[in-house]
């Protein structure tokens, strides 16, 4: 989680009132939006764009993925770490042809749109969408009509995320859109030249824009821009149906080219899913951004919040010491899934957080070097036992509460997700996710048990 989760009970005070509205607003749009289409019935097209523009395409294949929805599927043998997908720039729908287009000038006077590149990409988007003879149209007609993203979930499906930090996020995620919504809708019934000439006046429902909004979020990646200066975002086409699975890296932009590449992961056989590695997130994260849980997440972790109190006598000095190691007084850190659940920063923050003013005195009263410093993040380095064990028991408490706040235990929530029924997908990753959750904060206590027994001999 890049901010702190919001926790507690009120972080679905205002979200009835919100979906209320936002539901009643649906309703009264209902037959503007675009009707359903089968996606499959465009692949066709979609491959001829592809070679009509000088995409190899001899390598993979689209296919039916039964949790998935599609994925990219090995014609013939593929070699772990050769060339198989080379898109390039032209096809990709990005902030720079979004700026050349028909939305270019609204981009260049809204300060807010200007500000934020991934809604640009979304507009851009729904312009192309509603833009009959647009160059992407056998790419965006083989997009989803919908995604599992939390702000397609229901009040019940968000319910399922009770007790973890997922929810907070969830509900912030739709209120920003939301709000976000109200402020284009308000924005495209002015009557500017270069508003009114947009395709989307008329169709800017928002389900159009939770669907745009959507795409770009499950789907963008970020390239240098053209002049080569700056990092910005795009839709890379083919390549975005590729699904993840643990792994490292295997993407790459070719400046010189002008294209994106992607190396094979590993061998893949023919007939057998072509998948790559979105990069080391939660499970939390890929929730929120990209609508799917991955139980076998090898980077898994929960976000937690500590703090400093301002009111401790020594807050001022605790900060300054962590300030030396670039660790702020109060923000969010991680538990991590594995056999080491907490890293450095977090183990610097709780010895230091947890000493008092005589041990301060002593390790941190004269010249501090840095090699000092960052032997607070170094398990094998405590400070001193007395110190150490207040660390391992203050964490072991603080996930012990965590985990209290879920009102299902892991062994029913498994029962739940084995049981057979018929679970909606939200309800299935709810589960999934929870299950997850609930692992680390056990694996956190277990751990912190060993090291006070440790400790203590």
């Amino acid at each position: 989680c890049g901010k702190p989760p919001v926790t507690g009970s009120k972080e679905l005070d205002d979200y009835p009132e919100i979906h209320s509205c936002v539901e009643k607003i649906r309703k009264l749009q209902s037959g503007l939006s675009s009707g359903k289409k089968d996606r499959s019935d465009s692949f066709k097209d979609f491959f001829t764009w592809l070679t009509d523009n000088n995409v190899d395409i001899s390598t993979v294949e689209i296919t039916a993925t039964g949790e998935s929805g599609y994925g990219l599927k090995a014609k013939e043998h593929i070699k772990e770490a050769s060339l198989f997908l080379t898109i390039p720039r032209k096809l990709m729908l990005t902030v720079d042809s979004a700026k050349k287009s028909v939305l270019g000038e609204l981009v260049k006077e809204d300060k807010i749109l200007s500000a934020m590149p991934n809604i640009t990409l979304a507009l851009h988007l729904l312009c192309e969408k509603y833009t009959p003879d647009s160059f992407w149209a056998p790419y965006i007609n083989i997009l989803p009509e919908s995604y599992n993203t939390p702000l397609y979930f229901t009040s019940d499906d968000l319910h399922q995320l009770k007790g973890s930090p997922v929810l907070g996020e969830a509900v912030s995620q739709y209120r920003n859109i939301a709000r976000q919504y109200a402020y284009f809708y308000r924005l495209l019934q002015k009557q500017e030249p270069y508003i009114s000439k947009l395709p989307i006046c008329n169709n800017f429902t928002f389900d159009e824009y939770r669907w745009a909004v959507s795409t770009v979020m499950t789907r963008q990646n970020q390239i240098p821009t053209e002049e080569g200066s700056k990092v910005t975002f795009g839709l890379i086409p083919l390549w975005d149906m590729c699904n993840h699975t643990n792994g490292h890296y295997t993407s790459d932009f070719n400046v010189e080219k002008n294209v994106s590449e992607c190396y094979a992961l590993r061998d893949f056989e023919a007939g057998e899913q072509v998948y790559i590695f979105y990069g080391a997130r939660s499970n939390a994260e890929f929730m929120i951004h990209n609508g799917f849980v991955y139980p076998e997440n090898e980077h898994d972790r929960v976000c937690i919040k500590l703090g400093i109190s301002k009111t401790d006598t020594l807050f001022q000095t605790k900060s300054d010491i962590l300030g030396q190691i670039g660790i702020l007084p109060s923000r969010s850190f991680f538990l991590h899934k594995g056999q080491f659940p907490v890293d450095g920063e977090l183990l610097a923050f709780l010895r230091i957080s947890t000493a008092d003013d005589a041990l301060l005195r002593e390790q941190f009263g004269g010249n501090v070097t840095m090699e000092m410093l960052e032997n607070l993040k170094d398990e094998e380095k405590p400070i001193c036992a007395e110190n150490e064990n207040k660390v391992w028991s203050f964490l072991q408490t603080r996930a012990s509460l965590l985990l209290k706040t879920y009102p299902n235990t892991v062994q029913e929530d498994q029962e739940e997700l084995n049981s057979g029924k018929d679970l909606t997908v939200p309800h299935q990753m709810a589960l999934q996710l929870r299950i997850g959750e609930k692992q680390i904060l056990t694996s956190t206590m277990e751990y912190c048990s060993q090291k006070c027994s440790e400790g203590e001999k």
